[in-house]
């Protein structure tokens, strides 16, 4: 299962690198659906909370969640300037914990997981570094790197 992983995640990762602004569009347009069905969802949910202030702010919830989800779809480019410093961010946070689990960890594969941590914390930081002037292509190349080296990862560690 952990081989199956791994090419998946080369595969992913070497699509996001040819096609950064498809990748980057793509994960942006998955990412406003999802918030729009969670907002559908917490308004689906306003008759299971408690009282009148749970159900404000359920709806209030729901309301936010469908109305941005519903903006990055219909402006996904735009949506890709925000994404990228979000996105920067996680990988940043990413791979500082690739790096404590490195430290906590005396397996074999130990150097690959360090060496996934640097490679992650650094993109992020280079995602962040640049933001926004290369949000539109950077976000989709930095994550297809950020996906290929974890392939590698998994692929290199039995």
């Amino acid at each position: 299962m952990r081989r199956i992983t791994a090419v998946l995640l080369f595969l992913a990762g070497t699509a996001s690198i040819a096609l950064p602004f498809i990748s980057a569009t793509a994960l942006t347009l998955s990412i406003g659906v999802i918030a729009a069905v969670a907002g559908v969802t917490q308004l689906l949910r306003i008759g299971q909370a408690e009282g009148g202030k749970g159900k404000i702010f359920r709806a209030l919830s729901g309301i936010f969640y469908l109305v941005a989800g519903l903006w990055v779809v219909a402006y996904p480019v735009e949506s890709e300037i925000s994404l990228t410093l979000f996105v920067g961010l996680l990988l940043i946070f990413e791979g500082v914990m690739e790096l404590a689990a490195a430290a906590a960890s005396q397996a074999e594969a130990r150097g690959l997981v360090l060496a996934d941590g640097l490679v992650t914390a650094l993109l992020g930081g280079l995602l962040v570094a640049e933001w926004p002037t290369d949000s539109l292509w950077a976000v989709g190349t930095l994550f297809g790197i950020s996906l290929f080296f974890s392939g590698v990862r998994l692929l290199s560690a039995d």
